[in-house]
């Protein structure tokens, strides 16, 4: 017997229709290019959402299709996420830190039809539009007719302007209806090995991944926020920000490509916000920013980060500022919330130190997940906070394998192999201890470089810094430790070291220590360590 209720099917474009409808006014602020803001609605966004539909129907792109688009974060590409998903298209978000080649590969596997790109993203284009004739016919410039660059396409590539096609077309009287499992949007992983690997996601799991995210223990918006996503658009769709905003009601405030720590603090405080997110990098920033200036962050109310482990002592700064860091954890395999590091009864009693060691946690798992660690031996890993496991995740947003790659499949019902170490405590919290490849064996013993790096820049002296296994004649690896100083302070290799006294078991102290001027980041903001274990493999043996 079945239920006697409506059925809806879970689609994207409910998410601006509701918004239109019952938030309409609500804001959306993007910082253009030359620094000046443009002030939009989410019933304006729905109805040029709208326009895009039809003029992609107008370009040929049918149900399924996939469009690219290589954008910052801006009302433009938020009207994408909409009208390319909305009308049943695929809206493949490429990230253009990744090196040409990189890009010209993810179009050429994706067989984009369409390439939407920001104008100050022209060089790229044209780099990459000799390599991807095959698939790409079109590419529409993301401006106005006033701010179209010179840019010359190979034959069979037309370029268009975003706000002239627009402005042509009649926008779609309705959002159409279809399976809530057809895909929906495409993001490409940056992985350190091998190329980029897509993962594809459906208007079903985006859905209800956003709906998880407005849960009170995860993000928990309301129509009276106002988010500013530090995280890009391009980076596993911002976290879901851009869905998980609108459903709420709440003011989007777009930084475009500014998110240098003066321009963030700028925006933030000018457009009131009362939340944000971005991976640790990016908040390190600011802190040194803050510190430098003396300003505040006025209205700042709660930051979420993830995409690398948080250090405890950069939460423990911004606690003092009384802004907390709600830390999260995920891939963009994961959608990608798969823990979220909220309190229990049990955790609210802890007294300071203990509570922050709670929070400097990857947080418990989230309605709609399940996650477990899992021994060497197969068997799950109890809940001990001390047996280590390999992760794993199941659930309602969890690839079920790569684009195009079947020998991936996990299959509906499968675990998806994270490639994280860690470990669960009584009450469920998750703490990573490593990458798989960033464990550090010395001896026999495991070392987490997590652990080290998070003693590291606790040093007043220390902004960043990476664990990396370097060889070793005896011991065939021991921890070498890389250091960024803070602007204006002295560092010394001793006094580094002398600061994981009582911290760490001996053998865990690193070897050495190397102070450089920064260290090497990826396209999504995380340190590349497999870069540093390059540079350094034989810094120990030399």
């Amino acid at each position: 017997m079945l239920g006697q209720m409506q059925h809806h099917p879970l689609l994207i474009s409910s998410i601006i229709r509701y918004a239109a409808r019952h938030h309409g006014a609500a804001e959306v602020v993007s910082k253009l290019a030359d620094g000046a803001l443009h002030r939009t609605s989410y019933a304006q966004v729905e109805i040029r959402a709208r326009h895009l539909a039809a003029a992609l129907q107008g370009l040929g792109v049918q149900l399924g299709h996939r469009v690219a688009t290589l954008a910052m974060n801006s009302f433009r590409h938020l009207e994408c996420y909409y009208g390319i998903s909305g009308m049943g298209a695929v809206c493949h978000t490429i990230n253009p830190r990744l090196a040409l080649d990189d890009i010209a590969y993810i179009i050429n596997h994706a067989e984009d039809g369409v390439l939407f790109a920001d104008p100050f993203f022209a060089t790229i284009v044209a780099g990459v539009a000799p390599q991807v004739g095959a698939s790409l016919r079109h590419v529409v410039i993301m401006a106005s007719a006033a701010e179209m660059p010179a840019l010359a396409l190979p034959a069979g590539i037309t370029l268009h302007c975003y706000e002239t096609l627009l402005a042509a077309a009649t926008p779609i009287a309705t959002w159409p209806d279809f399976p809530e499992t057809t895909a929906s949007s495409l993001c490409y992983t940056s992985g350190t090995t091998g190329r980029p690997k897509g993962v594809l996601y459906s208007h079903r799991s985006t859905l209800l991944h956003s709906l998880a995210g407005n849960a009170a223990d995860s993000l928990a918006l309301r129509a009276v926020d106002r988010v500013l996503p530090g995280v890009p658009m391009f980076h596993a769709n911002a976290w879901s920000l851009p869905y998980s905003a609108p459903m709420a009601g709440a003011a989007l405030i777009l930084p475009g490509r500014h998110l240098d720590a003066p321009s963030l603090v700028a925006l933030a405080n000018a457009e009131r916000a009362t939340m944000s997110a971005g991976v640790p990098t990016i908040w390190l920033g600011v802190l040194q920013h803050l510190r430098e200036t003396g300003q505040r962050l006025h209205t700042l109310g709660r930051i979420m980060s993830g995409g690398s482990a948080v250090p405890r002592a950069l939460m423990q700064s911004y606690e003092e500022l009384g802004i907390p860091i709600i830390q999260a954890w995920g891939m963009t395999e994961s959608s990608p919330i798969a823990t979220m590091n909220a309190a229990t009864p049990a955790t609210l009693a802890l007294e300071a130190e203990a509570a922050l060691d709670i929070r400097a946690t990857q947080g418990r798992t989230v309605f709609g997940m399940d996650v477990r660690a899992i021994r060497e031996d197969g068997s799950e890993a109890p809940w001990d906070a001390a047996t280590p496991g390999n992760i794993q995740f199941q659930g309602h947003w969890v690839a079920n394998g790569y684009f195009r790659q079947p020998e991936t499949q996990v299959g509906d019902q499968g675990w998806f192999p994270t490639g994280d170490v860690g470990t669960f405590d009584a009450n469920g919290f998750v703490r990573l201890t490593d990458r798989t490849k960033d464990l550090i064996k010395s001896g026999g013993e495991w070392i987490s470089s997590i652990d080290l790096e998070n003693i590291a820049v606790a040093h007043p002296d220390v902004a960043e810094a990476a664990a990396i296994a370097a060889a070793h004649p005896k011991w065939a690896e021991r921890p070498l430790l890389i250091v960024v100083p803070r602007p204006g302070h002295t560092l010394t290799e001793a006094s580094v070291l002398a600061f994981f006294a009582d911290k760490v078991p001996k053998f865990s102290i690193p070897d050495a220590v190397v102070i450089v001027e920064e260290l090497p980041h990826g396209a999504t903001g995380k340190i590349q360590k497999n870069v540093l274990r390059d540079r350094y493999a034989g810094y120990l043996t030399g």
